[in-house]
């Protein structure tokens, strides 16, 4: 963790938390800290700074906090993103929030298993926890928003074009459209499909609602090392 990330019931006032959690544990072994250090904080959805610990047991440590720091800023990027497989979703979605993602939407595809919208990796505790874990590695507090689409035509139809409406539509494809472009100056929903990709149909129905066809190359990567590379690639 470079960023110890704060609940609101973790404040015992307006400048004093307590930690029991596996924060406290990480503390006190990984940082090996004592009273007097200083440890890195911020609220969730909130400002940033850094604490003091005043007390520290085997149980628990007690820090007084200065939170005077804003996040950092978000990419103006939104992500579309075909349900991934359930044992690549916790380093999908920490990913998102490391990379400073705005939005992710997770749809359905044709390739998409129906038994992976079942996994219990998709609970919402589940979710802020991976989403927690990137914020506290990234050094940030503001959660991405995530949403899931079950249904791919109508969501495509009816929700799709108010989403990219005033922005750049993208649509990862192999062998499809051009290069994908270098550090562009505006909004973009990007969409990423599948391991295998999008369907035929599913790739037509995105250019049709506007989006440009992108490609990385002759190689194909897997969905999140694809989502590294074109993020950085675009900002």
């Amino acid at each position: 963790m470079n960023l110890i990330v704060l609940l609101n019931n973790d404040f015992i006032d307006d400048t004093h938390i307590t930690l029991t959690d596996k924060r406290f544990e990480h503390i006190r072994t990984i940082h090996q800290s004592s009273v007097g250090d200083s440890v890195k904080l911020g609220q969730l959805n909130g400002m940033m700074g850094t604490g003091i610990i005043t007390a520290i047991t085997d149980n628990k440590v007690d820090i007084e906090v200065k939170l005077d720091q804003a996040p950092p800023e978000k990419l103006p990027l939104k992500v579309i993103l075909a349900l991934p497989r359930p044992k690549m979703i916790r380093r999908i979605f920490r990913s998102i929030a490391e990379l400073g993602i705005e939005e992710l939407i997770i749809i359905n595809s044709y390739k998409v298993e129906k038994s992976f919208w079942n996994s219990p990796a998709l609970t919402d505790e589940k979710v802020e926890g991976y989403l927690m874990a990137g914020l506290q590695q990234a050094k940030d507090t503001v959660l991405p928003r995530v949403s899931f689409k079950r249904l791919f035509k109508p969501f495509l139809e009816d929700e799709l074009p108010a989403i990219v409406q005033g922005s750049r539509g993208i649509i990862a494809h192999p062998a499809t459209g051009k290069p994908c472009p270098h550090s562009i100056n505006e909004s973009a929903v990007l969409a990423i499909g599948p391991e295998g990709g999008f369907t035929e149909y599913e790739v037509n129905k995105f250019i049709e609602a506007g989006f440009e066809g992108i490609h990385l190359g002759e190689r194909i990567l897997r969905v999140e090392n694809a989502l590294a590379a074109i993020t950085s690639k675009l900002y």
